[in-house]
């Protein structure tokens, strides 16, 4: 039989095809990231509030059949939503769908991750800013740093491709981390992705802190010797091959030189919301059509619709300080 092939429908007014769907399925977090958690904590969504698997089955499959290929599940922390596996099944079901992964803290990885890769899960992208135990605690507010590691142990175990770690380098805080990163992943098939620090609602994010890809790249070229890959369009890091390395490393520069004009990604928030753009905080929200008598088309229109009002740049990083927009742990990244 002939295959079919699907036409994307997924592309914008600056001629940009979207691929890539990144769905949060909760915005509670076992931890308390500085730069992603307000202070203050943030108003907890009740559990009638959250799509539903059912429902966030249905939009995943309406969303492939536009045109995604990959779906990334993300939080919060998605291994706090109850048997997040069964999710996992559904959704690497869906015919179409070529790439399914996950991000994670990795508390609760070491638990699941035999269970998640049975499920359907491929890779994972595990968050991880300190190599150094208290330093951990001091950016966490939590003492996790032993469950983490055996997490990050299990996945490679049982062979997640691709598996990279997301650092996120803060000038004074973990920035002299960084050459600790590369030699961690000497021998390990990792790649660990360098993200400068940006502003998030109540984050304290303070510009002199960031620590830009060009200073990073620096750095890590005085004692090792890289080699660009080449670039696919929709990547948003600039990754590295490490001589000598099993591992690989990657810049991703969203303050410094951002990837706007090969934007293929779009998210949903745990409450249904559609976001074009991560720092864009324009939204359109499926649930209520979800619990109504809303058709699978009409979802398709307000996803179009979602798609042909995003912009064609993000903002630079001290306007972006200024704008409105929901805490990093509420959208999902």
């Amino acid at each position: 039989m002939p295959v079919l092939l699907m036409t994307n429908r997924l592309i914008d007014r600056f001629s940009r095809k979207h691929s890539y769907l990144r769905i949060s399925v909760t915005d509670r977090c076992n931890l308390r990231c500085v730069y992603c958690m307000p202070a203050e904590g943030i108003p907890l969504r009740k559990k009638n509030e959250l799509l539903s698997y059912e429902e966030i089955y249905r939009v995943a499959k309406v969303f492939v059949s536009l045109g995604i290929e990959k779906i990334r599940i993300t939080g919060g922390e998605p291994l706090v939503r109850h048997d997040i596996e069964l999710l996992i099944e559904k959704v690497a079901s869906i015919k179409g769908l070529k790439h399914l992964a996950m991000t994670t803290n990795a508390v609760l990885l070491s638990a699941k991750a035999e269970s998640l890769k049975k499920a359907g899960l491929q890779s994972l992208n595990i968050s991880l800013d300190s190599l150094r135990e208290e330093r951990f605690r001091e950016i966490t507010l939590r003492d996790d740093f032993t469950k983490v590691m055996a997490g990050i142990d299990a996945a490679l175990a049982l062979g997640f491709s691709p598996l990279k770690l997301n650092v996120v380098v803060m000038k004074g805080r973990n920035d002299d981390e960084i050459l600790d990163f590369v030699h961690y992943v000497k021998d390990k098939p990792i790649n660990v992705r360098f993200i400068e620090y940006m502003p998030f609602k109540d984050n304290s994010w303070d510009p002199t802190a960031v620590f830009r890809f060009q200073e990073m790249k620096a750095l890590i070229s005085t004692e090792f010797r890289l080699k660009a890959r080449d670039a696919k369009i929709g990547d948003v890091a600039k990754d590295f091959d490490i001589e000598g390395h099993k591992g690989r490393v990657g810049f991703i520069s969203s303050m410094s030189d951002s990837f706007c004009s090969s934007c293929n990604r779009l998210r949903m928030t745990a409450d249904g919301s559609i976001k074009s753009c991560l720092f864009y905080d324009a939204e359109i929200n499926l649930r209520d059509k979800l619990r109504s008598t809303g058709t699978d088309e009409e979802l398709e229109e307000m996803i179009l619709y979602a798609l042909a009002n995003k912009p064609e740049a993000h903002p630079p990083m001290e306007e972006l300080a200024l704008m409105s927009n929901r805490a990093m742990v509420e959208i999902g990244g």
